[in-house]
C-alpha cells in the first residue's frame, strides 16, 4: 500500500491534529488516514458542477448548487 509523507507542517497545526486524533481515540496516523480516505471519496465542486451541467432539464443557480452540496456533505 502506498504511503504519504508531509514535511514542514507548522507546529501549531501538528499539535491541533494530534489533539483531534486523541479526542477521536486514534493515533495521528489513523486520524489522518481516515480523514484522507473520506476527503478523497467526496466529489470535488468541479465534478459536481460537471455532472449537474451534463444533465438535461435546466440549470441551477450556483448559490443553490453550493447550498445543496454543503447540506449533503453536512448530512454524511
Amino acid at each position: 500500500m502506498p504511503s504519504v509523507q508531509i514535511k514542514d507542517v507548522p507546529e501549531s497545526t501538528h499539535a491541533e491534529l494530534r489533539k483531534r486524533a486523541a479526542l477521536a481515540h486514534q493515533s495521528l496516523q489513523e486520524y489522518l488516514r481516515s480523514w484522507l480516505i473520506e476527503e478523497a471519496s467526496r466529489p470535488t465542486l468541479d465534478e459536481v458542477l460537471a455532472r449537474a451541467g451534463g444533465r438535461a432539464g435546466g440549470e441551477a443557480p450556483i448559490k443553490e448548487v453550493l447550498k445543496t452540496l454543503r447540506a449533503d456533505r453536512a448530512g454524511r
